[in-house]
């Protein structure tokens, strides 16, 4: 049975016989015409949810999701600001409408249809989604949440006071706004809410600002699954540092002022608060979904039976606002409305062609103040003894920790945020001395949960920081990858480039570390990171590259806005000798603040044409210690190091191994999933018959002795150029 159809006709049926729900008493408070806008937005979106489906039918509409039972959303809007960033649930349709009537000059109707059609004209998505959202109304679009939006909602809120403090370039967020983020009953349970609503109560409890509105809609069902009663509330009204409000989303009066008690709680306070909205959900989960195969026929027509436009009507009449009669002239009247721009937006197109689909992939450029670098004598300040042994090699780490305080001196956007990079230094020290020489507020010691690093760092940039996140250890990643995936490296993409996410997330990884940690600290896998749209993978085998490719990677982020993975190896960061103890052959001296690698250049030793050995990070190590011993034995070999992962400079190294009779690829991933399955493909391609690889095994690391056991080595790498060359 068409649920849908039946809700419409019992609207109609109702108010002509004048039965509507009882309530209580009207609000003489509110303003009878804010009360009959918010009514109109609500029924546009309901209406906008009964036209999406006749597109459907049509041909000319695609899955959606609807927002029918949650019109409530309408008050809450009101009883925010335009400038309070909002991360939408996605049956908030009527937030947006009711938003929409904030400002003048919005077209809700003809922009929501457009999304509906996968219209290239789309003002948000460019027609690669059907999302909600709005540059104009400050609603980055989203795509089926499932709680992930809050780390980021939480990180927005942090930037604001952080902004106040800090002010970046590209301020976006008023000091007095606040970020509200909503999201369903059943995603609340989800670890990734629970992780972001935990980061919020932490951060309030310390009195450090977080004005942030957590709503809740309540419709008791996730997609199947019903919701325990009173389990939201019990599980959220009594949190440490997070106040608790509840209202009933089917009395739009009482949402209305229950929505404003709870913004002025959280602007005044810039404290977090929760915000738990009863409401229904009508015509079943999405798309396709028949309710009826897994609902009590009994529970779905009482769910019909609390229409909130039916509540929302009972208001309007009991304030002597507008008759029944009247208001199905209004419903009516809305439903034309959509009809005429259906048919136009119907004829609409939609992209065609792989360019047209990812041409938003890569975001557009941004103007930044252009900057001469740190001064003399900030220089001398920050860096103090420092200055002296920039003069003479020095391994990795240092290198890398010089570079980040000469960036950090040039540009007072960046933050850099993670578990001990504070007073600590981070594991490995890295970070040592920054939070001495910038501050708290610029180097700040999160708490242990990396959903939460990344989440502050994409919220953090929607208020125009440039945010260097740390994760401790590339395993690590793997709990929190969707907040790249899913979030920060799609929102370009789905928002047709109005909305970025720039940053340079650092990790440390990959193997070698000799006797410490097995899988966990030693992890050599990099395909959850390869195979993401957009993201750059940057992985230095040295100091002065880490240097110069970080000093990139920012420029990268800052300019260019793009998500950017920074891998550092850690079994390189103290080495210092390359064929004997004492040698200090992998030392290098600082380059100068001014110098960096350009994303796509790549590294080559040597000019032999027997062979090209084409690796990274320890790879490359291990290979310039055999090309020492292959050039003895008379094979004359080059070695290249990629430098850049993703997107992988296929132009420079076909050119750089277009002379070699052979090539080797060294990769100290995995076999299976590993860079050089893309590099023998390149070649392979490029008509290279003899093309040989290195790799891991198919295999987790051991602690101990046999710590390498399973990863490439000196010895094997010998012995495969030899084979290779042989043959």
């Amino acid at each position: 049975m068409d649920r849908a159809a039946i809700v419409h006709q019992n609207f109609l049926r109702r108010l002509a016989a004048n039965d509507l729900p009882e309530g209580p008493a009207p609000d003489p408070t509110i303003e009878p015409a804010k009360l009959m806008e918010i009514f109109r937005s609500q029924t546009l979106s309901r209406q906008l949810d009964r036209t999406s489906r006749v597109m459907q039918s049509q041909g000319k509409g695609f899955y959606t999701i609807g927002s029918s039972g949650h019109e409530g959303m309408a008050a809450v809007a009101e009883a925010l600001r335009p400038t309070d960033m909002a991360f939408l649930h996605y049956r908030d349709a009527a937030f947006q409408i009711q938003r929409a009537a904030q400002l003048p000059g919005q077209s809700p109707v003809w922009d929501m249809l457009l999304s509906f059609r996968a219209a290239a004209a789309d003002p948000i998505s460019g027609g690669r989604h059907k999302v909600l959202g709005s540059r104009s109304l400050n609603i980055p679009p989203q795509t089926s949440t499932i709680a992930s939006h809050l780390p980021k909602a939480v990180g927005a809120a942090y930037s604001v006071g952080l902004a106040k403090r800090c002010p970046p370039e590209h301020q976006c967020l008023p000091d007095d706004s606040i970020i509200m983020c909503s999201f369903g009953d059943a995603s609340s349970n989800h670890s990734t809410a629970q992780g972001a609503i935990n980061t919020a109560c932490w951060t309030s409890f310390q009195s450090v600002p977080m004005p942030l509105l957590f709503v809740c809609e309540d419709n008791g069902i996730g997609i199947s699954v019903p919701t325990p009663r009173g389990w939201v509330a019990a599980n959220y009204a009594h949190r440490p540092g997070l106040r608790y409000f509840a209202c009933d989303g089917l009395d739009m009066a009482q949402t209305l002022r229950v929505s404003q008690a709870a913004a002025d709680y959280v602007r005044r306070t810039r404290k977090p608060a929760f915000l738990h909205i009863s409401t229904v959900r009508l015509y079943g989960h999405a798309g396709s979904d028949v309710e009826m195969t897994y609902r009590d026929k009994t529970a779905i027509e009482a769910s019909e039976a609390n229409d909130p436009l039916l509540h929302s009507a009972r208001i309007l009449r009991d304030s002597n606002i507008s008759t029944p009669s009247e208001t199905i002239e209004i419903y009516n009247e809305i439903e034309n409305t959509c009809t005429r721009v259906a048919i136009e937006v119907m004829q609409q197109k939609t992209l065609t062609d792989p360019a047209g689909v990812m041409a938003s992939i890569v975001p557009p450029t941004r103007t930044c103040a252009p900057s001469n670098g740190p001064t003399p004598e900030a220089r001398t300040e920050a860096f103090g003894n420092d200055l002296k042994q920039m003069k003479e090699p020095q391994p990795l780490n240092r290198l890398l920790g010089w570079a980040l305080t000469d960036l950090m001196l040039e540009h007072g956007e960046i933050i850099v945020a993670g578990e001990d990079v504070g007073r600590k230094g981070g594991v490995y020290g890295i970070t040592q001395k920054l939070q001495s020489r910038f501050g708290p507020d610029r180097v700040i010691d999160t708490l242990l949960d990396e959903q939460s690093i990344l989440g502050l760092a994409i919220g953090m940039a929607h208020n125009g920081f440039v945010p260097i996140p740390e994760i401790q250890f590339l395993a690590y990643l793997h709990n929190a990858e969707d907040q790249l995936r899913g979030e920060a490296a799609t929102l370009s993409f789905f928002s047709d480039g109005q909305y970025t996410n720039p940053m340079v997330l650092r990790i440390a990884g990959l193997g070698y570390q000799k006797g410490f940690g097995g899988h966990f600290h030693n992890d050599n896998s990099l395909a959850v990171l390869r195979d993401i749209p957009g993201l750059i993978i940057a992985c230095p085998s040295n100091g002065a590259d880490a240097a110069m490719m970080l000093r990139e990677c920012v420029r990268l982020a800052r300019e260019d806005q793009r998500v950017v993975v920074f891998v550092e190896p850690i079994a390189l960061y103290p080495m210092r000798d390359l064929h004997e103890d004492g040698d200090a052959g992998w030392l290098t001296t600082y380059p100068a603040p001014d110098r960096r690698l350009p994303l796509g250049e790549i590294g080559l030793l040597g000019d032999g044409t027997d062979l090209a050995i084409v690796s990274y990070a320890n790879g490359y190590y291990l290979s310039t210690k055999a090309r020492k011993t292959l050039v003895e034995k008379g094979i004359n070999a080059r070695v290249i190091d990629m430098r850049w992962l993703a997107p992988l400079p296929m132009e420079a190294i076909l050119e750089a191994t277009k002379d070699c009779t052979n090539i080797l690829v060294v990769d100290e991933c995995r076999a299976t999933g590993s860079q050089s399955e893309a590099l023998v493909a390149l070649f392979t391609e490029a008509g290279r018959t003899r093309v040989a690889r290195v790799t891991a095994e198919d295999s987790f690391i051991a602690t101990g002795p046999a710590y390498a056991a399973t990863l490439p080595s000196t010895d094997s790498i010998i012995a495969a150029a030899t084979a290779l060359v042989a043959s």
